[in-house]
């Protein structure tokens, strides 16, 4: 009895690969495109003129308004302003 459960044991732990083998082969390859990813618009990056009207409705000057969301386009909070 210990022979064929030995047997079975060694059959076993041989056809795993084989198996791993066939299912890699036979799975699809991803392309190599562009991935684009689709952010929210509740989340950042947020858009320039966004941030520029918010920090107007807080009260901000326009040069401190413009200050303010260029320090922001340097942490990535906000998408540089289309120039």
């Amino acid at each position: 009895m210990s022979v064929v459960s030995a047997a079975v044991a060694v059959i076993g732990v041989l056809s795993v690969p084989a198996v791993a083998q066939a299912r890699t082969a036979t799975a699809p390859i991803p392309s190599a495109g562009p991935v684009v990813h689709a952010v929210p618009a509740d989340q950042p990056p947020f858009p320039y003129a966004d941030c520029i009207s918010a920090a107007r409705k807080k009260g901000e000057s326009a040069s401190y308004a413009k200050w303010h969301c260029d320090e922001l386009v340097k942490k990535g909070w906000v998408k540089p302003p289309k120039r």
